[in-house]
């Protein structure tokens, strides 16, 4: 089959080479676009990232163009119109869970930065300061946490948390027995944020979950919380954000997603003017930190995507093992 490859990085096309099955690949750097969609014709399929476009226009034009599949590399999908697709006999599967430990484990990351700001004291030492100054941080032991959504990733999340102490309210529509009887308090949305001192989201971006977070849910947090958002950008509402930073309300904020990050993320912007000025904005904050999409990036869970692609691609040939095939 014969696979045309966007938001190709180098180490993407190191791993779909390697653990590539018996397809004929052609990676574009670029994103899939409206203005590259020509680029298709006479690929069987097109296989994609986080910041691709798929929406009615697009997969319109990869139906004209002869694709019959849409191979996701990644797990969240509120990028493709699976309805059109359907319409259009067009398959979409995707990645479910590459490596849940890889994007939990980050998440754990970020709050141990800002809350110890080691990138600051890094930062201090190379320059000769060795001060402590406004470098105190709080212990997790004892720590409430709001855990927003408790998928493969939120639980992996949980494990971590609970090897700290913390104290874990978790909100999903849909509880985890498991996790239940391992003693996981489930609430309501606003049960889990109520006095919260961190909050992390972990859960798919839907109609429902779209700007979650806001200036109403803001206000339920303890004074000076902490938000980590590790999952799609658009939970959050930024200008809602950037206002409960300005007032205190919100201490800290670690984000690995942006609402607006299709144009920036994963592209080299340092001799550029940032256009975005609400990403701007957020830099300039001294309690901010902002990975570019980098949680899911380790070995282990850029081996599970390759190996997982390519397994669809076979799965969509042989009609066999469909399980990761998206269907509405």
């Amino acid at each position: 089959m014969k696979i045309a490859v966007f938001s190709t990085c180098h180490y993407d096309q190191e791993f779909l080479e390697r653990f590539n099955t018996r397809h004929d690949l052609v990676f574009f750097e670029p994103a899939l676009s409206l203005q590259n969609a020509s680029l298709t014709k006479g690929f069987d399929a097109t296989c994609i990232f986080v910041n691709d476009r798929a929406d009615r226009e697009l997969i319109s034009l990869l139906h004209d163009n002869g694709v019959k599949l849409i191979l996701l590399r990644c797990a969240g999908f509120n990028h493709v119109d699976l309805e059109t697709a359907t319409e259009l006999g067009i398959k979409v599967f995707r990645v479910p869970a590459y490596s849940p430990e890889a994007v939990a484990e980050h998440a754990m990351a970020m709050i141990l930065t800002l809350n110890r700001k080691t990138h600051k004291a890094y930062n201090r030492i190379r320059e000769g300061n060795f001060s402590l100054e406004k470098l105190m941080g709080f212990n997790l032991h004892g720590c409430k946490v709001a855990l927003i959504g408790t998928g493969k990733i939120g639980k992996a999340f949980y494990k971590i948390l609970k090897g700290f102490g913390c104290k874990i309210i978790a909100f999903d529509p849909f509880p985890d027995a498991e996790l239940e009887s391992e003693g996981l308090q489930y609430g309501t949305l606003e049960e889990a944020l109520c006095d919260a001192e961190i909050v992390s989201m972990h859960c798919p971006l839907t109609d429902a979950t779209h700007h979650m977070i806001n200036s109403i849910t803001l206000k339920l947090f303890k004074k000076g919380a902490m938000l980590i958002n590790t999952s799609r950008g658009g939970l959050v509402s930024t200008a809602d954000v950037i206002e409960a930073l300005k007032s205190g309300q919100l201490g800290y904020l670690g984000l690995d997603v942006y609402e607006q990050e299709g144009k920036l993320f994963f592209h080299d912007l340092s001799e550029d003017v940032i256009q975005d000025d609400l990403i701007s904005r957020l830099i300039s904050f001294p309690n901010v930190l902002i990975t570019s999409h980098q949680g899911f990036f380790t070995r282990e869970a850029m081996e599970q995507i390759a190996s997982i692609t390519f397994a669809n691609a076979d799965a969509f040939i042989s009609g066999k093992n469909l399980e990761n095939e998206l269907v509405i």
